[in-house]
């Protein structure tokens, strides 16, 4: 069982960088066509590189402290009972483990960065992310079919947001030049982090369909009819997302092409025309 808190953290770090992955992508296609190429993180400009590699560094802190919450506050460090690992915290040290994944994941690519002790190429980079979003999508996959009802269907939902975005990512290993994979990536993760804020102001806020509560630990509905009721405005809300999102893509595109954008860019577009 899930709570508004525990959705809102992870969902605020997917869509800070998803958002950033996004603008980067559309910033480096505009102002360089030529020589883009796909990032499985992107460098932040200016400030005299001092803040190059803010990304990886907000992908390490979060995820560690959102691993702290789930393996240290949570379980109040109460991990064992009667000789066992504790059941009643099960459900955080899954989440443990795949927070990890992608702490981990942001060490390798800083190291890969800034040492010459793991010299990694970009494609490789890609896999690993691809690997920690695998780890992700196994956890939600088991609690879609663990969880029945409403709950499980806004879980299996997150489930293929996780699988687009462990696609884009093997897809940049595949197709390193592809502005389209590059895009999908960052669309994706953002994607992801809007619905993991939809899935705590539905299921843990304000906005559970009527018809269906919160009682204790379960999300139950008073009829089939209220449940599937649950599941359309589901559809209806991953479809404004959808749409907001690609909205905002397309002016985002626009503005950058316009402030930023290069005279190959220009020339293309007037070719098209």
């Amino acid at each position: 069982m899930g709570s508004f808190k525990g959705h809102v953290v992870p969902g605020s770090l997917f869509l800070l960088v998803g958002v950033w992955h996004t603008w980067s992508s559309v910033f480096r296609r505009v102002s360089s066509p030529r020589s883009f190429r796909v990032r499985v993180w992107s460098p932040v400009p200016g400030f005299n590189g001092r803040l190059k590699h803010l990304e990886l560094y907000v992908i390490m802190i979060g995820a560690f402290i959102d691993l702290c919450i789930e393996l240290l506050y949570s379980p109040h460090l109460k991990w064992f009972a009667n000789g066992i690992l504790n059941p009643s915290h099960m459900n955080n040290f899954e989440h443990s483990g795949m927070l990890l994944m992608f702490f981990i994941f942001g060490i390798i690519a800083l190291l890969s960065e800034k040492t010459s002790f793991l010299p990694l190429p970009e494609g490789a980079l890609c896999l690993i992310a691809a690997a920690a979003f695998c780890a992700e999508y196994l956890l939600f996959y088991y609690h879609s079919t663990n969880h029945k009802g409403l709950e499980g269907y806004y879980h299996l939902i997150l489930v293929l947001l996780i699988g687009l975005c462990i696609a884009s990512c093997v897809a940049g290993a595949l197709l390193p030049t592809s502005f389209a994979v590059d895009l999908c990536n960052g669309v994706s993760i953002t994607l992801q982090g809007l619905w993991f804020y939809q899935t705590a102001f539905t299921l843990y806020g304000p906005m559970m369909p009527d018809g269906c509560r919160l009682k204790g630990d379960e999300i139950t509905c008073n009829s089939t009819e209220s449940e599937v009721r649950g599941e359309y405005l589901a559809n209806f809300q991953l479809f404004s997302l959808v749409l907001g999102v690609f909205i905002a893509v397309v002016g985002c595109y626009g503005f950058a092409a316009s402030r930023f954008g290069s005279p190959e860019t220009r020339l293309s577009e007037e070719g098209s025309e």
